[in-house]
């Protein structure tokens, strides 16, 4: 099996070079930010998840695997939140960079950066997920793979909710920037479906490469 897909746990060197890789990136993009109190509100759930993370090395090490998927995730939530999501200029960069519109290529009507995160979070969060039951409730037959995705689900229907009453509580200008539902009513279950379609993906990949086989 190939090295990143080993149930080993990670060593502290590699936490940590992952650690102050994140801390780096997070103190460039928290740099003059295009919507400073969105910004803040984008990171609440990050300043609570690093320490967790931290925390859990030494009690429940995750493998190499996760906690760079997880790396991944972050940085490309920190330039969500540089930006806010509903305009983060991918479309603007690929065509100065590559001479090329994704927005043209894809039909898209609107900005979908979150859209492509939220899928991404299914995908990138899953191999954590796996561990983490693997611990404290391990699953049998087909639960290895219908918990993770049923995981991911639950923590993409509770964010939306974060969200939404996050956008009460501030309304306004904020509310809507933190929600950046771009006028689709239907936002919010989009979103969640785009996380498990990831999370599927991702499970069923690591049930071929005998990530999900039983531990001993």
């Amino acid at each position: 099996m190939a090295d990143g897909f080993r149930r080993t746990p990670a060593s502290s060197r590699y936490a940590l070079v992952l650690l102050g890789l994140f801390a780096a990136v997070w103190i460039a993009l928290a740099i003059s930010p295009w919507y400073r109190q969105d910004w803040a509100l984008e990171n609440v759930l990050v300043v609570v998840a690093v320490p967790v993370l931290a925390w859990g090395w030494r009690r429940m090490p995750l493998t190499r695997l996760s906690y760079a998927c997880l790396f991944v995730f972050g940085v490309l939530h920190e330039i969500g939140a540089h930006y806010t999501y509903s305009e983060v200029p991918y479309d603007a960069f690929f065509q100065r960079t590559f001479g090329i519109s994704p927005d043209a290529m894809l039909g898209l009507q609107r900005n979908s950066f979150d859209r492509l995160v939220h899928f991404l979070y299914g995908v990138l969060a899953a191999p954590a997920c796996v561990e983490l039951l693997d611990r404290v409730a391990p699953p049998r037959g087909i639960w290895r793979y219908v918990l993770p995705v049923s995981f991911i689900m639950s923590h993409s229907l509770l964010f939306e909710m974060f969200e939404w009453l996050a956008a009460i509580v501030f309304g306004g200008d904020l509310g809507q920037a933190y929600l950046g539902t771009q006028g689709d009513v239907w936002d919010a279950q989009k979103d969640m479906l785009m996380a498990t379609l990831g999370a599927a993906l991702m499970v069923a990949v690591l049930g071929l490469r005998g990530w999900l086989a039983p531990r001993l």
